[in-house]
């Protein structure tokens, strides 16, 4: 029985694989889709960056790996698109004024960025791996530049105007603009005479190349972008520039993508950061064109050879260590000069230790440069080692800037400098669902909020754009009219709105910037019968999808029966740009309801806390008790009586309090918690929310528990004890 098993799953596959590899450019067009789709929610599930992830996953498709797709036409068009997309990006990114502002710095820094890892790396390929001298150079020019793919770390921390990240973000614009020209200049000596009337004749034409760029470009963007506003129409705009560069730069001999970055530099002052036009050219190019390069480049990818022996690991190996010290010398050598402290040094190596796209996207022109018949500059050999570097000095350059922000904002004490009550943003965006709890949701808003400044409460129903869409609302409509009457019986002023949506996270956060709230109150959902999870549905994609305020909140008993309010702070709480904002409104709500507030944390956290609630709430009669460390949380569970609420401070991923033990947080409030009235807030942070800000470098999912996590959990809930 079990042999004719076998035999019949061996037929089975056997069969199956003659469909494969798809040639139904509608089957592989569609195969793409579902990589696309899937690729960040696993390697966001793996911490691998998504931009490995495509490449990954060509491999695992491609004609080296399981043979699912063949390499058809679409991937020549779609992944030469996607290439150039890449290098325009790039351009259209940079921030050139702070380049303007301190260019003397910036050239420093990026030359010694640019020359000393391109240098090592030329010599330890000549020397050690005994490569030619136009592949080392290539691979030092690979090295020479980098990406900033860190920089939305350095964006939650609130660093952007650091000296340090102006620093790296100037020079990284100068060492990838030099690589791309020495690589331009290497590509052009292939197939001519490359004497002295060969590189004359070449600078010439590139002179007047880029000439021609600064002074038509300009001219053709500002008639162009004044007199037509169709947004379909400027894209296309966009697009028929970049293209023209590119096609003008491979007339004069020079790479296509020196175009496309050129013209990304000339078109960055026409197209604001923050424009509709500017989310429209990254989304497309993040939805199809560079995935689909980057997968493309995946199935170029020998996996076979990756498996060789020690070869491999030692041309790896190699690549990323003299590029990754060849760029710490550079940072820590201009953070001398420069009279920097060590920090600065640490953030200055951590964001250009980077390589991504423009990395494969220099080695993809080697690949095209033949030495002679049949063979080319960039071998499988090379490919390989460039693609495994590019995932390992991610991963440096991740951790090394995460810690250098730490580093700062604890060497600056950024938390010393005072909030100024007189600018308060508050406008408290109420978000209600449920009868039963809404009442008490109000009136804990209105225990928060500022009576001094007299400023409305927004109340929000999100409903499910469904079948069910029309009765539901009403039933929204009737919930809000009763809060308004409850609201208007405090004499407080009250805004409502019931709002259809396909997302009930992404319906919350539009309502949040159209009513430009400061923060959100709502309830913790209560059928969990119907939803087991902790968060429920949205509220994962809710506070990773906000950088402001919000707080969760779940009673079992009327907020005027309570007796204590016990607050637990995480260590460094105090460095979060919201330690005020959640402190001032803790100290109205136990100054408003007259009961005493206990505060649990580190002594250097209970301090600034004491001397806040002296300060500026000195009738609240507050308790200061230190807690070592975040673990000792369950055992506080047998504190916590019935009239008492339990307040959690949080952080999200990747912030100054965050730490690991918070990914436990939720199993533990359902097991030690359960049936206590229970707050849990998540307080403002710094930077951009993820809608806002969208490259090639950064997925907009982020999966809230690794992989990794999940098995040390499993393995830890099945050992015997």
């Amino acid at each position: 029985m079990k042999y004719e098993f076998i035999c019949t799953f061996a037929f089975e596959m056997t069969y199956l694989a003659t469909y494969f590899p798809i040639t139904s450019p509608t089957l592989i067009f569609f195969v793409v889709l579902l990589i696309i789709l899937f690729a960040p929610i696993i390697m966001g599930k793996l911490r691998i960056p998504h931009i490995i992830g495509m490449v990954l996953a060509g491999m695992l498709i491609g004609k080296y790996g399981l043979n699912i797709l063949e390499r058809d036409s679409s991937f020549e068009l779609f992944g030469k698109v996607g290439l150039l997309y890449i290098m325009f990006l790039a351009g259209l990114e940079m921030d050139l004024e702070s380049v303007k502002k301190n260019s003397k710095r910036f050239l420093i820094f990026g030359l010694l960025t640019c020359l000393v890892p391109l240098v090592m790396t030329y010599f330890m390929a000549i020397w050690l791996l005994d490569y030619s001298t136009q592949a080392s150079f290539l691979l030092g020019c690979i090295m020479a530049s980098n990406t900033l793919i860190a920089y939305p770390i350095v964006g939650r921390y609130g660093l952007q105007r650091h000296s340090s990240v102006m620093l790296s973000v100037g020079s990284s614009m100068i060492s990838l603009f030099l690589a791309l020209l020495m690589l331009a200049a290497l590509a052009a000596s292939y197939g001519e005479d490359t004497g002295f009337l060969f590189w004359a004749f070449f600078l010439l034409k590139f002179c007047i190349f880029l000439g021609a760029s600064v002074w038509l470009i300009p001219k053709l963007a500002r008639y162009f972008l004044r007199r037509y506003s169709d947004s379909v129409m400027q894209f296309i705009f966009v697009l028929a520039v970049m293209f023209l560069s590119a096609a003008a730069s491979e007339a004069v001999g020079v790479e296509g993508i020196v175009g496309a970055f050129t013209s990304g530099l000339i078109l960055n002052r026409y197209i604001p950061h923050v424009s509709p036009l500017m989310n429209r050219i990254e989304f497309i190019g993040n939805a199809l064109f560079i995935p689909y390069f980057l997968i493309g480049v995946g199935m170029l990818i020998n996996i076979q050879s990756l498996f060789t022996g020690l070869h491999m690991i030692w041309i790896v190996t190699l690549i990323a260590f003299f590029g990754t010290f060849g760029k710490a010398v550079a940072a820590y050598l201009s953070s001398l000069l420069f009279r920097l402290p060590q920090s600065a040094g640490n953030m200055m190596f951590g964001l250009t230790s980077a390589h991504a796209a423009g990395a494969i996207a220099m080695v993809m022109v080697g690949m095209r440069l033949e030495v002679s018949p049949g063979t080319y500059l960039v071998n499988d050999e090379i490919l390989n080692g460039v693609v495994i570097m590019i995932l390992v000095t991610c991963v440096i350059s991740t951790l090394m800037t995460e810690h250098a922000s730490r580093q700062i904002i604890l060497r600056e004490k950024t938390h010393l400098k005072t909030n100024d009550m007189q600018k308060d943003d508050e406008k408290i965006l109420l978000c209600v669902k449920y009868p039963e709890i809404a009442p008490q949701l109000l009136d804990l808003a209105i225990m928060m909020r500022n009576h001094k400044l007299n400023r409305g409460i927004v109340a929000l129903n999100v409903v499910y754009d469904d079948t069910n869409s029309a009765a539901n609302r009403e039933k929204g409509l009737r919930l809000l009219e009763q809060l308004e009457q409850q609201a208007s019986a405090s004499e407080v002023k009250m805004q409502t709105q019931v709002r259809l949506a396909s997302n009930i996270a992404n319906g919350i956060k539009h309502a949040f910037r159209e009513f430009a709230g400061s923060e959100i109150i709502m309830g913790m959902h209560v059928h969990t019968e119907v939803n087991p999870k902790f968060w429920g549905d949205f509220i994962q994609s809710l506070y990773n999808g906000l950088n402001r305020q919000i707080i969760l909140t779940r009673f079992v008993q009327p907020l005027n029966t309570l007796r204590r309010i016990q607050v637990v702070v995480p260590s460094r709480a105090e460095f979060e740009p919201g330690f005020h904002r959640w402190l001032e409104r803790l100290g109205r709500m136990a100054e408003n309801l007259d009961c005493r507030i206990q505060f649990h944390g580190r002594n250097e956290s209970l301090e600034l806390i004491r001397e806040y609630i002296n300060n500026l709430h000195p009738g609240v009669r507050a308790e200061y008790t230190f807690m070592a460390h975040w673990n000792e949380l369950p055992k506080l569970a047998e504190t916590i009586k019935e009239d008492h609420m339990f307040i959690v401070i949080t952080a999200r991923k990747g912030t100054i309090s965050y730490k690991n033990a918070l990914e436990r947080l939720p199993n533990e409030l359902m097991q030690h918690f359960s049936g206590k009235n229970l707050m849990i807030i998540f307080p403002d942070q710094y930077g951009n929310t993820k809608e806002d800000r969208m490259t090639f470098t950064e997925a907009q999912h982020q999966e809230e528990s690794s992989i990794y996590a999940t098995i040390l959990r499993w393995i830890n809930a099945h050992r015997p004890h």
